[in-house]
C-alpha cells in the first residue's frame, strides 16, 4: 500500500484520503476523469504531484484486486 493514502474512520468517514489532508482518493481520480489537469488538481487541492500519482496508484490497485464477473447479455424482446 502506499504511504502517502490513508485510511482513518475519524478523516472522511473512512475514505482513502491523501495524508495530512481531507483529500478523498476518489476526488482526485474524479477531477482527472472529468478533464482537470495535474497542475488544477494540485492547486485546486493543495497537494503534491506525487500525491496525484499515489492516488491513481492506489485506484489501479483497488481494481486489480476486485474481482468481475460476467453478466449475461440480454437482447431486448
Amino acid at each position: 500500500m502506499n504511504d502517502r493514502i490513508v485510511i482513518d474512520p475519524e478523516i472522511q468517514h473512512g475514505k482513502p484520503v491523501i495524508r495530512g489532508t481531507r483529500v478523498p482518493v476518489a476526488r482526485i481520480v474524479g477531477g482527472l476523469a472529468g478533464g482537470m489537469t495535474i497542475e488544477e488538481i494540485t492547486r485546486e487541492y493543495e497537494i503534491a504531484v506525487d500525491d496525484v500519482f499515489a492516488a491513481l496508484n492506489f485506484a489501479a490497485e483497488i481494481i486489480a484486486a476486485e474481482q468481475f464477473h460476467p453478466l449475461p447479455l440480454h437482447q431486448a424482446a
